[in-house]
């Protein structure tokens, strides 16, 4: 049943009272110590650039730096007696920056810094500053190499990339494409494992925020817990660390929580909305959503005062040539933002669990200088008195109808969830939990559950395409562009408008009124759309083919994927003659790289993943020979509470790579997947259709029963492709180990099959052990123990 009117109204009025949070990877905050000062700095909106002042706490003095000629400052960063800006330079013949300079400002020796600075940088653009205690460091936008200033002994491997970083005291962490963190310097050399989009650091200890918003934190440095991180909040859009553990995060209903010790946001910023916040060592600042102010808090110098200036920039400008804001633009970014640039507002859906009470920020008259107390004589204090009351009121009064408003709405949500409550694909148990009276339920329509879909998830990063567009990128979907087709669509290869060249699946199209398909088949395919379509729009690995976009229209289901030119790892297994994977190191590395990819599924992706599908026709390669995992049509059938589960938690899977324990027992678990994985991996090894008819056999048998017998008598030898030249001697002890890797996969019980994550580090040894002159494996470190 949808929910009804006045529960949609609810939820209307509610969101208008919630607001979206935004954090940049270039801050333009920064907080430098020297000595018994605090030094807060800040960009400052103005008429034709951003001004770039400091000022120093408990005295006042406040410093100016004015830009160079020709450029502005779009990013700053400070440590222990020092301050970086970044400027950004843009060719005539294009408005967007091409390159940036950094000057650094030594606090430690000169009565006037703004006269002292040096440049320490001018290349490609940066498009991360971030700065510890004593050094800073930026990361490339071009290739996603880490670059560091006065920090001699920091070693970074130079062929890994990044897409975030974080210094602290005197350690660096990156955050890898993958989603993982790599942490380097100092006593720190880790990586954190894990699905992250964020990282930050501060003195001691450093946080990331996974891609569902959870805050994982660690102690640097601490050789007891190495890898191990906890999971400390949820709700978190951006972190800011100072030192002794001192914390804040920013919610994603756009509110601060602090923790840690003599840290504690003050009373009257507890309810204010911040855009940004950024900390070192017992200083925090942040700038209000309201009216840009800069307020700052935790050092003793902010006990008594917590405003710094009227109105700052609240992040990094970026031009609006190459700002992808899928959200829109933050509201009023013309009067912040010089001409042609812009600040993109965050896809933040408001959380029930935190809602906000609407609420002004407290009133601010900012003196001439930010350092002197205000003047709180007037004219007419009567008057002044009066209106304050008035404030309150209207204050109390908007909090407590939007505080009753926003408890209607989350009793109402919560009995509408209550009373259609439903499983999970993702639970280990698949079978349906029974309901009351066995009535089923109503289904949403398509566009309706489409839209709920991709609020949930990362949608705005999926786009829509018209399906005049894909006919005509087709040709009509005329067999020309055929191909190959599935239990559920035909793939097409199609050319865009714009030149991208993809791969368009389109599901069997069906009558509006009728349909040749049997219902229960049709329900199938609308499930395997939108669980394709939800389990994509929310995962990124470079082992997983990606979606660009999808089409609902006139009763079509398509979805478009990138293109990969390669073809399926089936086809050059058993169709193709010549194939380039006619090496077995290059085979090896086609099983890490699958591995990887379901690896992530079942270890990062939140919730975890199960694909159900797992075998050589659905990992493909793209022009570089990277295999990555298709087809998830299966991975998620249960994509809405109103859908029914006993029409979409059925055994699903392709006959010979099935887990044979999930087809007796209907006990869906990650294992599932593994015994799938163990079964590309004979075919890989053996050159074999899953169901082949071998020679000591007139019957056709699964790729399992032929070569397992073999491997398990240590005959691998005998299994052995023989389209494929010998093993070399540096290749055939590899090759061994991965037959009894393969074997240890496709054991009958799941408990004794190893974990996916135990599949990657086996098949990483295989190949590096491909390559070296004296490989040293053993079968004994493939077992599992029970």
């Amino acid at each position: 049943m949808s929910p009804p009117s006045f529960l949609l109204f609810f939820f209307f009025f509610f969101f208008l009272f919630s607001s979206t949070t935004f954090s940049s990877p270039l801050s333009t905050i920064a907080i430098s110590h020297v000595k018994n000062t605090t030094i807060v700095c800040a960009l400052l909106p103005s008429t034709s650039s951003y001004d770039l002042n400091c000022t120093a706490f408990p005295y006042g003095i406040i410093h100016s730096y004015p830009s160079s000629k020709g450029a502005y400052y779009s990013a700053i960063a400070a440590g222990d007696g020092f301050l970086c800006a970044l400027s950004s330079l843009s060719s005539s013949s294009s408005s967007s920056p091409n390159t940036s300079v950094m000057r650094w400002w030594d606090f430690t020796h000169q009565t006037s810094p703004e006269f002292d600075s040096k440049r320490v940088y001018i290349g490609p653009v940066l498009g991360k500053l971030a700065s510890g205690n004593s050094h800073v460091c930026g990361l490339r936008d071009d290739t996603g190499k880490i670059s560091c200033w006065r920090w001699n002994n920091i070693s970074i491997p130079s062929d890994m990339k990044f897409k975030d970083i974080a210094v602290g005291g005197d350690f660096l962490c990156g955050l890898l494409d993958c989603g993982d963190v790599q942490c380097f310097g100092g006593e720190e050399n880790r990586v954190v494992l894990g699905n992250f989009t964020q990282v930050a650091a501060g003195t001691r200890h450093a946080c990331a925020i996974s891609v569902s918003k959870e805050l994982h934190c660690w102690t640097a440095g601490d050789p007891s817990n190495e890898q191990e991180t906890k999971v400390l909040a949820e709700n978190v859009q951006a972190v800011a660390l100072g030192d002794d553990n001192r914390t804040c995060m920013l919610i994603t209903n756009g509110t601060v929580s602090c923790w840690g010790d003599e840290i504690e946001l003050p009373g009257d910023l507890v309810n204010q909305q911040f855009m940004s916040i950024e900390a070192k060592g017992n200083a925090f600042c942040g700038v209000l959503r309201s009216n840009f102010s800069l307020m700052c808090w935790g050092s003793p110098f902010f006990l008594t005062k917590h405003f710094v200036y009227p109105r700052a920039l609240p992040a990094a400008c970026q031009p609006i040539s190459v700002s992808n804001c899928s959200c829109g633009y933050l509201p009023d970014y013309q009067t912040i933002c010089l001409d042609g640039t812009t600040i993109c507002e965050q896809c933040i859906q408001p959380s029930f669990a935190l809602p906000v009470q609407p609420s002004s920020p407290p009133p601010l008259a900012p003196p001439s200088s930010p350092a002197s107390p205000s003047n709180n004589n007037t004219t007419n204090p009567d008057h002044k008195v009066s209106g304050t009351k008035r404030t309150t009121i209207v204050l109390i009064i908007a909090g407590s109808v939007a505080t009753a408003i926003s408890i209607a709405a989350i009793a109402c949500y919560t009995l509408y969830r209550l009373s259609n409550k439903s499983g999970r694909i993702h639970n280990s148990d698949v079978r349906p939990r029974p309901r009351p009276g066995n009535q089923p339920r109503p289904e949403l329509p398509t566009n309706q559950r489409l839209t709920e879909l991709l609020s949930k998830n990362h949608g705005s990063y999926i786009e829509e395409f018209p399906l005049q567009a894909l006919l005509a990128a087709t040709n009509g979907f005329s067999r020309e562009n055929k191909l190959g087709s599935g239990g559920y669509g035909t793939v097409y290869r199609a050319t865009l408008s714009d030149g991208r060249t993809v791969a368009i699946k389109r599901a069997e199209a069906r009558a509006s009124t009728s349909t040749s398909l049997p219902p229960r088949r049709t329900k199938d395919k609308e499930y395997a759309f939108l669980s394709e379509l939800a389990l994509l729009s929310r995962v990124n690995h470079k082992n997983l083919v990606r979606l660009l976009g999808y089409c609902v229209e006139h009763h079509e289901r398509v979805l478009v994927y990138e293109f990969m030119p390669n073809g399926s790892l089936h086809d050059h297994l058993h169709k193709l003659a010549g194939s380039e994977l006619s090496s077995w190191s290059t085979r090896l590395r086609v099983a890490l790289d699958a591995a990887r990819g379901i690896e992530y599924l079942h270890s990062y992706a939140v919730p975890p993943i199960i694909h159900r599908d797992i075998k050589s026709s659905n990992i493909l390669l793209d022009d570089s020979w990277t295999a990555k995992v298709s087809d998830f049509g299966l991975s998620l059938m249960n994509l809405n509470d109103e859908s029914s589960p006993e029409e979409s938690l059925h055994t699903a899977g392709t006959v010979g790579y099935m887990d044979p324990e999930y087809y007796r027992l209907q006990n869906l678990t990650a294992k599932s997947d593994v015994y799938s994985f163990g079964v590309v991996l004979l075919e890989l090894l053996s050159g074999c259709k899953v169901i082949h008819r071998y020679e000591e056999s007139s019957t056709p048998r699964n790729v399992v029963e032929f070569a397992v017998p073999h491997i398990v008598a240590d005959h691998v030898h005998k299994v052995l492709d023989q389209k494929l030249p010998p093993p070399s001697p540096t290749e055939i002890e590899a090759v061994t180990y991965v037959g009894y890797l393969a074997a240890d996969c496709v054991s009958l019980e799941g408990r004794y099959r190893p974990t996916m994550t135990e599949v990657v580090a086996a098949l990483e040894r295989a190949v590096t052990a491909a390559v070296p002159p004296e490989p040293t494996l053993s079968r004994s470190s493939t077992t599992r123990s029970v």
